[in-house]
């Protein structure tokens, strides 16, 4: 009974042995999650920082030209989008050879996504060069499309430096070192603030470009903080240790084939996403003007919220490839997992802020005049409170999205996509809002379902590649096999 007593004892020891290195291994990817997402997020938060600048300068020209960047920045962004989708295959590619420390991998990863940026600047500055033509073609007053022209002329040439620098900060992000790519973003918001002063008003001798002049300034920007990112990639250490510029006119078609199998899924997500919002605003557009300001402030308020997510999500594909690089498969659950309860807790807390100061946020957007703006305030407070859900299952599917790319499964999220946004969101959303009469808590209601059903399935897909990953990981281990890379040098 003695000898039972102390095998007892010491299972239970190792048990809480073994319980204990479980909670170290959480508590160190908790902090490596965090250091890697932190300058990632407020990179993010510097671009929206240098978009509010030139937004706050327009707005001293004319309500038109304010709504002519509005027009604008839709062309832009819809197609500037796609290519940034294709660009984030950047990331699961570098950072599995990463992980697997294969720096030529790494190399050509790069180097196929600075072709890639190159071949996509083409039809981008396509559609900005013809932006009036497409704005006309769908309906919009010639004038408000003529101003977007002006600035979209200014935008258009700075195309492929800043998908160049989004290519440079996915490989730097890719290898554990995002710091100077943030550092690049904080230099370029005063610069891009003087620029844009100098060149909308004519200042300094200068002549007053308006939007155009507020164009050219993002140019100019996205020049520097291009020959700046390539400074640090060529010039620095340890990015110049890779070489990353070596053999760059040569084409790696297979690389390239990956980078467009990875990143067209990922691409054509965004798209969706950004239509099922623009449908959004038309069916609340449907039922009043102000239904469509106070929807615009929930909607704002929303992306602003997802910048948070959306960093931490780059974070967990790094996270999830670099530990499918070296094989742990309990690493790479671990990683998606703790990426996914940061982003729960932080949009978490912003969400309650959010809910504690709707009216005051409200109030910020639409101003505090009486009459209807008061009814407009009280709708959009409302429905920052009833979207408290959207923003966060929003979170929680682009964090399982992000740890998915890093498995390079972007094909069935898309399905999932497919499926829970527009069958299931936005038919919702139509019925809740125009059939049932629930207006614009009805589209919230629908948009916050339909999120809710993609986070869910991107859980449970991410569940169901990860236990796989574990038990192909014990079997080989078992064996002494080698596991596939899945890239060869």
């Amino acid at each position: 009974m003695g000898k039972m007593d102390e095998l007892g004892a010491v299972s239970a020891s190792w048990q809480g042995l073994r319980g204990w290195a479980v909670d170290q291994d959480f508590a160190i990817e908790f902090s490596e999650i965090a250091k890697l997402a932190l300058p990632m997020v407020l990179t993010q938060i510097g671009q929206i920082a240098m978009m509010t600048t030139d937004l706050v300068f327009i707005g001293h020209i004319s309500a038109e030209a304010v709504a002519g960047t509005a027009l604008a920045s839709r062309i832009y962004l819809v197609s500037f989008t796609f290519g940034a989708g294709l660009l984030a295959a950047i990331v699961p590619l570098v950072a599995r050879a990463f992980g697997a420390d294969n720096l030529a991998v790494v190399r050509r990863a790069l180097r196929m996504g600075l072709w890639a940026a190159l071949m996509l600047s083409f039809p981008v500055m396509g559609a900005a060069l013809r932006g009036e033509q497409i704005l006309l073609a769908f309906g919009q007053p010639p004038h408000a499309a003529r101003l977007a022209q002006q600035y979209l002329f200014g935008m258009a040439w700075g195309v492929a430096p800043a998908l160049w620098f989004l290519a440079i900060r996915s490989f730097m992000s890719a290898v554990n070192r995002p710091g100077p790519v943030l550092w690049i973003t904080v230099a370029a918001i005063p610069v891009n603030a003087l620029l844009a002063y100098l060149f909308i008003f004519g200042k300094l001798g200068l002549p007053r470009l308006e939007l155009f002049g507020a164009g050219l300034a993002t140019t100019l920007v996205n020049c520097a903080t291009c020959l700046a990112g390539l400074w640090f990639a060529t010039m620095r250490r340890p990015f110049r240790d890779y070489h990353v510029l070596a053999h760059l006119w040569r084409f790696d078609w297979p690389l390239m084939r990956q980078l467009i199998v990875i990143g067209a899924p990922i691409s054509i997500v965004s798209l969706m996403g950004y239509g099922l919002v623009s449908a959004a605003a038309l069916l609340a557009g449907v039922i009043s003007t102000s239904v469509l300001a106070a929807h615009y402030v929930a909607v704002q308020v929303s992306a602003t919220l997802l910048m948070i997510p959306s960093g931490i999500s780059m974070a967990a594909a790094v996270r999830v490839s670099h530990a499918v690089g070296i094989n742990d498969g309990p690493g790479i659950r671990r990683a998606g997992l703790v990426a996914m309860l940061l982003g729960i807790i932080i949009t978490a807390m912003l969400t309650l802020a959010v809910i504690l100061a709707r009216f005051e946020i409200a109030k910020l957007f639409l101003g505090k005049s009486g009459g209807d703006a008061d009814a407009t305030i009280g709708l959009a407070a409302k429905l920052l409170f009833v979207g408290a859900g959207f923003f966060g299952t929003d979170a929680v599917a682009s964090i399982a999205s992000g740890s998915l790319r890093g498995l390079k499964d972007t094909w069935v999220p898309l399905l999932f996509a497919g499926i829970a946004y527009w069958p299931i969101g936005f038919s919702l959303s139509y019925v809740l809002s125009l059939k049932i009469g629930l207006a614009a808590t009805g589209i919230w209601m629908g948009l916050s379902i339909g999120t809710m059903v993609y986070a869910s399935l991107l859980v449970v897909r991410f569940h169901l590649l990860t236990s796989r990953v574990i038990l192909q990981s014990r079997f080989l281990n078992r064996h002494h096999c080698s596991p596939p890379t899945g890239i060869q040098r």
